[in-house]
This record gives C-alpha cells, structure tokens and sequence, in this order.
C-alpha cells in the first residue's frame, strides 16, 4: 500500500507541476516575444529557487516523506529538472567536491547539447525523403518543418 501512495502523490505533484510548466510558459511567451527563450528561462531559474528553498525549508518544517515526494520530485520534477541538476551541482560544491561539480557542469550542459543536436540530426535524417539518383525531389512533393525560434512553445500547446 506505501508503493502505491507513493505512486499516487508522485503523479498528483508532476500533473501540477507540468500544467503549471505548460500554463506560465503560454503566459510568458503571449507578452514577452520570441527573440529570448523567456519562459524556458523563468521556468529554470524559478524552479532552481524552489528546490533550494523547499529542499531546506521542508525538511526543517514538514518533514513528512509524502509532501516531500509530492513537491520536490512530482511537482518540481514536472515543472522543470533544471531544478534537480542544480541542486545536485550545490551538493558536489558543498562536499568540496569542486571537479565533479564542474565536470557535472560543463558536461551536462555540454553533452546535452550535442545530444539534442545529434537528436534532431538523426530525426532529420530519418523524417527526410531519400533523394534517388534519378534527379531532385520537386520542392512541392518535399515539406520541410519551420525552424523554430527562441521562445516559440507552440510545441507545449
């Protein structure tokens, strides 16, 4: 019976948290343009302050486990997990652990983006029509997705 709390509370927390991810992000984008990826960024930094903040403060103030799985891992963990990769960045600097904590760093944010580049390559590769020998495909029969830019979350809708 504990599993299936534990199931329950997780998913009632990462329902909220990826609504509210999803419901600020439309907000943000509706005013703030598509020039900087505003709400992706809102969404990061915030979600970086509640899980230091709610990590301390809950554990001092309400210490039960439940609300700790309902708000640190469902409800952040679905809002962002930047959250979570910045606390555990803190938590390496803290132990004076200063290289791991900059090979988690630089190799996070790093290897992150060359895994979304190679991501999308192969989705590209894979999505695209097979050019034949015989001649280019007609750009008419050939529909090429828009590029995205920053701050566009159509994707979120």
């Amino acid at each position: 019976m504990e599993t299936l709390s534990k199931v329950v509370v997780l998913s009632v927390g990462g329902s909220l948290g990826v609504n509210a991810r999803y419901w600020l992000g439309v907000w943000i984008s509706g005013f703030a343009g598509p020039r900087f990826p505003w709400a992706t960024f809102v969404i990061n930094v915030s979600g970086s302050f509640a899980i230091g903040f709610l990590t301390f403060g809950l554990a001092r103030w309400l210490p039960h486990p439940n609300l700790r799985l309902l708000l640190l891992t469902g409800f952040l963990g679905g809002y962002t997990t930047f959250s979570t990769f910045e606390y555990d960045l803190l938590a390496l600097w803290e132990r004076g652990e200063h290289r791991m904590a900059a090979a988690n760093l630089f190799g996070s944010v790093g290897l992150g983006f060359a895994a979304v580049l190679l991501g999308t390559a192969l989705a590209r590769g894979i999505s695209e029509p097979r050019r034949s020998t015989a001649g280019p495909t007609p750009r008419s029969v050939v529909a090429e997705p828009e590029p995205r830019k920053a701050g566009d979350h159509d994707h979120l809708k």
